[in-house]
């Protein structure tokens, strides 16, 4: 069998840089141990696969895409920068005559359409809850030291623990920051956290303007770090918007790759990802 892959930056216009995600186009469902097999194979923190769910349809053509999401090492309910990268093959590389399509997802359907450079993804909005910092003390800890600490909230959906550093942190405290991806996982026992997040405030007074800053990393799934991570921004959104009394913003996830993401509440209480994404490799799998 021959799938055609590809590899797309995603979060980015530039190669090398935002979040690389495999794409896969397929004709038909697989059996679950191959997508495992694959992702593994891909060894990227996200492979997507996009699934015709009608004959008639190609990816040309087609409106409507059945969308799975794995890691290196488990299958994942929603992802963002892999979502972007399903929608680039379709909209760039196959040149699909929709300007909409809808992916069917165990996140429920995911809308997603071309906006000028850009491609707009229309996701949930999951709000974290702020908690003690007593509660996650020894997570807290790992993650970001003897760092000043605001703000610690969990999105029981996401199972994302979401850590704000004090306001007098800049953006340079956050990059420096080395949590051990080992030492996560051992102080972690609970199950109640899957993701952490670690965020500061941005600096919207200097271009480009950032709202706020992250670092996202997921050692549960088998990503010590994820370069850009959108599905974290459902929950970071979120929160900021609260804080900043803003509806729109621009974020920008400070890994070693970085990427930029537009931000925008609608008002049927779901939120708008955006961003760009670029295709640096294209062949066929066979397996």
């Amino acid at each position: 069998m021959e799938i055609p892959v590809f590899t797309v930056d995603a979060f980015t216009n530039l190669p090398f840089k935002g979040n690389p995600a495999a794409v896969c186009l397929l004709l038909h469902e697989l059996q679950d141990d191959m997508y495992q097999n694959i992702a593994a194979e891909m060894n990227l923190s996200e492979t997507a696969f996009i699934i015709r769910l009608n004959s008639k349809d190609d990816f040309s053509s087609g409106a409507r895409f059945r969308l799975r999401w794995f890691t290196p090492t488990t299958e994942v309910p929603l992802c963002g920068h892999a979502t972007l990268a399903s929608a680039a093959v379709l909209f760039y590389k196959k040149k699909n005559v929709n300007s909409t399509v809808v992916f069917e997802t165990l996140s429920g359907e995911l809308y997603v359409r071309q906006q000028g450079e850009s491609i707009v993804m229309d996701f949930p909005l999951n709000k974290p809850t702020p908690v003690g910092l007593n509660e996650f003390k020894d997570i807290v800890k790992a993650a970001v030291g003897d760092q000043p600490v605001q703000e610690v909230c969990l999105c029981a959906i996401t199972k994302m623990l979401m850590v704000c550093l004090a306001d007098s942190c800049d953006r340079s405290v956050l990059t420096s920051l080395q949590p051990d991806p080992a030492v996560l996982l051992r102080v972690d026992t609970g199950g109640r956290v899957r993701g952490l997040l670690v965020t500061s405030i941005g600096d919207p007074g200097c271009q480009p303007g950032y709202d706020f800053y992250s670092r996202n990393f997921f050692p549960w799934f088998g990503v010590p770090e994820d370069p850009v991570t959108g599905s974290a921004h459902t929950v970071l959104t979120g929160y900021w918007s609260e804080k900043l009394g803003k509806k729109k913003m621009l974020a920008y996830q400070c890994s070693s790759r970085g990427g930029e993401l537009e931000l925008e509440l609608q008002d049927d209480g779901r939120l708008n990802i955006a961003g760009q994404a670029v295709t640096v490799l294209q062949g066929i799998l066979t397996v």
